[in-house]
């Protein structure tokens, strides 16, 4: 008979820093470098520019200082991600969700047209609650070159935050997540880092943070279904442009370019007042429509109703 040969027990330095299955550092540590690298990179970035902006006296709320800060953000959430992806986790950056083929567009456009319908209800509803008060146009009080630019700005600004808010959230939070415990932790752990980062956005309260996790993880199921991050940039950038900009919500506390002037006096806990609707309870009939249509949609294209796959196996 064959004697079993023991398993060699592993240092406590060992367990404490790396993955039992494969030669690299455990998930939280992964994430941790991962942070620490986004904001170094944040904060030599801005440097520059706000010396800059001093110096030239920008309007920090003007359109510039806008697209440079939103550039900066772009660069070191992108550079960031790709660097702990390749070196840290050792796969490549477009096992993130980010395979180029034939459904990238279709992914894309389905996102942005859910939330146009989810958007478009959240509006009528409150409309026909008389919580909605319709003052005019954009086009009513600017001219239209200034509206046209206003537009395109807005739509800029929002496809680059709808990128690197999933790249990150979904993408390198949710998976790297996922590689350490699993799907469902991930999903949900990495839901309640989306709504506690946005606790620093104007107006924030505990309950806005609660309604961004819910929308997070209606944001995860556009990943979840697909094994692939395309559908949830769009649903993400759709979320904000038709919530800000069509519909003229606040997108989470912040304020954007309307082109329906309105005023919102509904009661708070449904509407979520000058946060916007995701700190309202009416964004949860919204976040249900929207997961049904994800789910028809992912039926419809040919998705599995689970095709997420572990990104985190070599490639």
């Amino acid at each position: 008979m064959d004697a079993t040969v023991p398993t060699p027990q592993r240092s406590f330095w060992k367990r404490l820093f790396l993955s039992p299955r494969e030669p690299r550092l455990r998930a939280g540590w992964r994430l941790a470098i991962q942070t620490i690298l986004m904001l170094v990179l944040l904060i030599g970035l801005e440097i520059p520019v706000v010396l800059l902006a001093l110096t030239l006296h920008w309007n920090t709320a003007g359109a510039l200082s806008t697209i440079l800060n939103t550039l900066v953000e772009l660069i070191a959430f992108s550079s960031s991600i790709y660097l702990a992806r390749r070196f840290l986790d050792r796969r490549s950056f477009a096992s993130l969700g980010l395979k180029l083929d034939h459904r990238v567009f279709p992914d894309l456009l389905a996102g942005i047209a859910i939330t146009f319908v989810m958007m478009g209800l959240i509006y009528l509803a409150m409309s026909l609650l008389g919580w909605i008060h319709f003052n005019g146009f954009a086009w009513h009080f600017d001219p239209l070159p200034v509206v046209l630019g206003q537009l395109l700005l807005y739509l800029l600004i929002f496809i680059i935050v709808g990128w690197q808010e999933e790249l990150l959230s979904r993408g390198y939070h949710l998976q790297t997540l996922s590689s350490g415990v699993n799907l469902f932790w991930g999903v949900l752990i990495s839901s309640a880092i989306f709504g506690a980062l946005h606790l620093g956005n104007p107006n924030a309260t505990w309950v806005a943070a609660v309604g961004i996790l819910f929308a997070g993880l209606f944001l995860a199921l556009g990943y979840v279904r697909t094994g692939q991050l395309w559908l949830s940039i769009g649903l993400h950038i759709g979320w904000n442009f038709f919530e800000g900009v069509v519909f003229g919500f606040p997108v989470s506390g912040t304020a954007s370019y309307p082109l329906l002037r309105i005023h919102v006096s509904g009661p708070v806990l449904w509407t979520g007042g000058a946060f916007g609707p995701e700190a309202g309870l009416i964004v949860l009939p919204a976040i249900l429509i929207g997961a049904l249509l994800i789910g028809l949609y992912s039926s419809w294209h040919g998705h599995s109703t689970r095709q997420y796959h572990d990104n985190n196996n070599p490639t």
